[in-house]
């Protein structure tokens, strides 16, 4: 009687035991598993560890984020937690992002010993090193790795890594994948994400090649580093891309080529990243493949795809079809139109990129510094001058969105460009941090316009001092001294540039023809058709004269000989690259052309010419804008 009574009761323990297992398991609010964890504590005294990891799971995820007071509370509560009750409450603190009281914890594991640590405790805590950027303890951990037999385990092999690469020792995470004995493809892509990451694009490149095989996952992180590395953010010169730049998001369309040939099937974020390296190199037409390439396999434009190819458009000189895209976006966010706002405002649609703004507005978005860059830049590729300080001040006023440096940069180019160099100045003053190099660089630029030597050997001192190896200042500088027909001042430039090992980034012009992209340097003779381009050229160059096209060698920044100042401008590499589409184009296409600098008085008048002659609609992104020629007239109406 007495043993059946034992067993009946053993029988209601379980049967409880069972069923607080169920209501843990079907807990979906604090409230409820605050009543579940009051009937435990009363039927259940005792040590349950199975239960106990049960309610801690329920508890943490039920925990707000980064608030684990409650689950700390019952985790001290246990007399005898076993490692996978101790892995619990270290995983918890490191998805609440603290990553000390994961490794605060680990270490408490060290002083039981009743307990055990196991392969998924020491990845847990590498991940915590990694994040703390803490190589001490991770290299005590590594030692510890070795010592208790963990070598061969891949899962903390590659958390080592991990923690090796985030803490920089680059060389130290290559040791680690070199010695594995059974490396994975988790390895690999865990040291790929880490070199790219931080920038290291050619030891990702590296490993990249050497991988015994690749996934979808190695693609993207690849092809994302070079077209997220060729980036460029910058409101005032949204197109200032180097040649390094250029280079990187050729690789990452290379890349994707080989990934074609490779079959391996390119998913969404894939696609964002090589929408972004045609988006920085103009090439239009890889980039409607790629919009091909979606609308046939059905892929869901979603919100960041679309705003990803109306980018694209954009930036790649068809603003009719970045404007279509917007349109057919059914969810838009306020990134979706500040990049259509800063479109519009770069192609020197300013007026309709205002309108987009109130439109934005009347629809409840509030924008935020990102679309006032845009707002800002329509208005001073337009010379609005009385509507961006209306724009300006509501920054504040209106929005409680408080002006950065770039917004003033805006602002300052938009009053330089204006000829009101003096309030530029005033505003600089007023600013409440220091000038950067960007504003100097806009007053001078506007002293270029407007011929301000005085102001400029100002802008310049200042300029010079944050930026003295840039080759762009003393060029800038160079170019007012010319047109001033200061020569022994531009000597005294070349010289310091010269002493200073500075070397002028020469001009280039890209353009797509046939989903190859071809760039020209001024002088450029290494194209195979070079003899062709060259005539081509004389017989533009010939016929805009006959039809009133005179050079303005007030461009040329050397005191040569009028002739000689001729040749040097007909040279220079947009009219080349004009050449070469003429000659590679059908009649009546249109020409689209990408340079890395700002586009000279001369082309631009040239090009006027050249588009009324030729019956050719060109399109020229310069550094700093886009202009639409077309019939003998510039989109920018000479304002730029």
């Amino acid at each position: 009687m007495r043993q059946y009574s034992k067993l009946l009761q053993q029988l209601t323990r379980k049967s409880i035991e069972h069923r607080i297992a169920s209501l843990l398991q079907d807990s979906s609010t604090q409230q409820h598993l605050l009543q579940v964890h009051a009937f435990y504590v009363k039927t259940c005294p005792g040590r349950n560890n199975f239960l106990h990891a049960k309610l801690l799971s329920a508890v943490v995820s039920l925990s707000p984020p980064n608030d684990l007071q409650y689950a700390r509370s019952i985790f001290d509560s246990f007399s005898m937690p076993d490692t996978f009750i101790w892995n619990t409450m270290i995983r918890a603190y490191l998805n609440a992002q603290k990553p000390r009281e994961s490794v605060t914890l680990y270490f408490q594991i060290r002083l039981q010993d009743n307990v055990l640590v196991d392969s998924f405790s020491l990845s847990l805590v590498l991940q915590a090193c990694a994040r703390l950027m803490d190589s001490e303890n991770g290299q005590k951990l590594h030692a510890l790795i070795a010592k208790l037999g963990f070598g061969p385990d891949v899962f903390v092999q590659t958390a080592l890594i991990e923690m090796y690469a985030k803490c920089h020792c680059l060389e130290d995470a290559g040791k680690v994948l070199d010695h594995m004995e059974k490396p994975d493809l988790v390895s690999y892509n865990v040291l790929l994400a880490e070199y790219v990451r931080i920038g290291e694009i050619e030891l990702a490149h590296e490993l990249f090649n050497r991988m015994p095989e690749r996934d979808l996952v190695s693609w993207n992180t690849i092809i994302h580093g070079y077209a997220s590395l060729s980036e460029v953010r910058s409101a005032p010169k949204p197109f200032n891309i180097t040649n390094e730049q250029r280079q990187q998001s050729n690789e990452a369309l290379r890349l994707f080529h080989r990934m074609q040939l490779a079959n391996v099937v390119p998913d969404k974020i894939t696609i964002i990243s090589v929408l972004s390296a045609c988006g920085n190199l103009g090439a239009l037409g890889m980039g409607r493949m790629i919009h091909e390439y979606v609308e046939i396999n059905g892929i869901e434009i979603d919100m960041k795809l679309g705003t990803s190819l109306l980018d694209m458009y954009a930036k790649c000189g068809d603003i009719d079809s970045s404007v279509k895209t917007f349109k057919n976006v059914n969810a838009r966010d306020i990134f979706t139109w500040s990049v259509m706002i800063m479109g519009l405002a770069n192609h020197g649609l300013g007026e309709l990129a205002l309108e987009y703004f109130s439109n934005m507005i009347a629809e409840g978005l509030k924008p935020n510094d990102v679309t006032f860059l845009g707002v800002l830049s329509a208005c001073s590729h337009i010379g609005l001058v009385e509507e961006g300080w209306k724009y300006f001040k509501s920054m504040t006023s209106v929005y409680g969105v408080a002006p950065k440096i770039e917004h003033y940069g805006c602002m300052i180019d938009m009053l330089g460009r204006a000829g009101l160099l003096q309030e530029a100045r005033e505003l600089i003053k007023s600013m409440p941090f220091a000038p950067d190099a960007v504003l100097w660089r806009a007053i001078l630029g506007a002293c270029r316009i407007h011929k301000n030597v005085e102001l400029a050997e100002e802008a310049t001192v200042n300029l010079l001092e944050l930026e003295p190896h840039v080759d762009g200042n003393y060029v800038l500088l160079s170019n007012i001294f010319s047109q001033a027909r200061k020569w022994d001042n531009v000597v005294d430039l070349r010289r310091m540039m010269r002493n200073a090992d500075i070397h002028k980034v020469p001009g280039s012009s890209s353009i797509e023809v046939g989903n190859a992209v071809y760039e020209f340097v001024a002088g450029d003779k290494s194209h195979p058709k070079s003899d062709k381009i060259y005539e081509m050229l004389d017989e533009i160059l010939h016929s805009i004269r006959c039809n009133g096209y005179e050079p303005l060698t007030t461009s040329a920044i050397q005191d040569f000989a009028e002739q000689e100042k001729q040749n040097a401008l007909a040279a220079h590499s947009e009219k080349l690259a004009i050449a070469f589409g003429l000659l590679a184009t059908a009649p009546g296409t249109p020409i689209r052309i990408f340079k890395n600098l700002r586009i000279c008085d001369d082309c631009h008048l040239a090009i006027k010419f050249i588009s009324n002659l030729y019956h050719r609609k060109i399109i020229i992104r310069d550094r700093n804008r886009f202009h639409h020629f077309e019939e003998g007239s510039c989109s920018c109406k000479d304002y730029w």
